[in-house]
This record gives C-alpha cells, structure tokens and sequence, in this order.
C-alpha cells in the first residue's frame, strides 16, 4: 500500500472525493494484505482502529505501532461512502511497500488545454495495451509547458488522465471540453494513472485552482 507524501492529503482531493480528511491510497500490492482486505488505489483511508489519521506519518505509525499477526480496523472512503476493512498485519514491508512520506474542438477548448499547460493525446487501445492497461480509457500527457499550471500541480509526461472532477474523459476531445467548462479560481481534481518503475501503475489525484 502506498502513498505520494503531501499528494495524498491534498485538501482539495479530499474534499472531491468526499473525505473530511484522510490519505489517499496510490496503489495496493496485488495478494497483500491491504489488498485480500480489499482496499484499492484511490480509496481515502480516514482511521485506523478508530482514531483518525490525518497525514501518512500518522497512517504508517498507527500500522507499525500494531503487533504483527494482529489485526486492525480501517475506516476508508470510496465513492463517497464511508466503509470499513479488517487487515491483518504482517511484515512491515507488505503493508507499506516502497512508500514515501514525502513528496475535434472549438478554438476556446483549444485554448482551454494551452491555459493549463498540458499537450495532450487519446490513450488508443493498441498503446492502452502496449502500457499494460488493456481496456483503459483516457488521455496521455504528451508534454508540459514549462512553470504551466499542469506542471505546477504535480502532472509529469507520460500520466494517464482518466477523470477530470470526477467526470470520465475517454478522448483528448472529452478532456478540452471538461476544461472549457471550468471557471477561473475554481477547484479541479485530476485524476491520474502514473506508472512507477517499482510499483507498476499508480492511482493520483492532482488538483489545483483553475487558471485564469
């Protein structure tokens, strides 16, 4: 199971996913524990054994603070809705595995994808398979336009955009459109697929006020 430091807290995620605070999962191990429990990547984890965390320090120290073999009550988001997991802890390492805790459009929807920095293409299903998603919907970064406003809020060349304030986007056509639709100074929440070399595909969300 693991997280992307200040990411994961980002109160305007939180908020888009229905959490008052929490963690944001980015991935979970496939046959850990955290995964035979049926946490997911996306899920916002809110407590464990009924106290609540807040950040991923507070997260890994109340994991590590219980006896291996034990077993420990995590209350967690997903959806909106608030649910609960029982997850037996075994080595450290299963739990928390390579963690860190830090760190065809309209001129205005063209416009609209310069404003936020990103260049952008469709995710077709030979390249969807070429990156081990089969099936997976949604737009690739492309590129970054130097000190944008997608730079700033964390994107990197490569991502897999699947969901912009929660709504689908299946083409770069989808994406242009959501983000003509936005207004200046208003919360967006991206969110992410990101591949890591380690840990294989990553669920993020990114989020920032919309540029004017």
């Amino acid at each position: 199971m693991t997280f992307q430091g200040e990411q994961s807290t980002n109160p305007i995620v939180l908020k888009d996913l229905g959490a008052p605070y929490g963690v944001v999962i980015a991935s979970v191990e496939p046959e850990s524990p955290a995964s035979r429990a049926g946490l997911q990547g996306g899920d916002v984890i809110t407590a464990v054994n009924g106290n609540p965390v807040k950040t991923g320090d507070e997260l890994v120290d109340a994991i590590t603070r219980a006896p291996l073999g034990s077993k420990v009550e995590i209350t967690y988001v997903r959806d909106r809705k608030e649910r609960n997991a029982r997850v037996i802890i075994e080595a450290r390492e299963q739990v928390f595995s390579g963690n860190s805790r830090t760190a065809g459009s309209s001129p205005s929807e063209q416009s609209s994808s310069l404003k936020f920095g990103l260049n952008v293409e469709t995710l077709s299903p030979e390249r969807a398979r070429q990156l081990g998603l089969p099936g997976q919907r949604g737009v690739v970064v492309a590129g970054l336009d130097p000190g944008g406003f997608a730079e700033d809020i964390g994107f990197a060349q490569g991502d897999v955009i699947v969901e912009v304030n929660q709504k689908g986007v299946e083409s770069s056509g989808d994406l242009r459109r959501e983000l003509a639709g936005l207004q200046a100074g208003g919360e967006v929440v991206f969110k992410v697929l990101r591949r890591d070399q380690d840990r294989g595909w990553l669920t993020m969300f990114l989020a920032g006020k919309v540029p004017s």
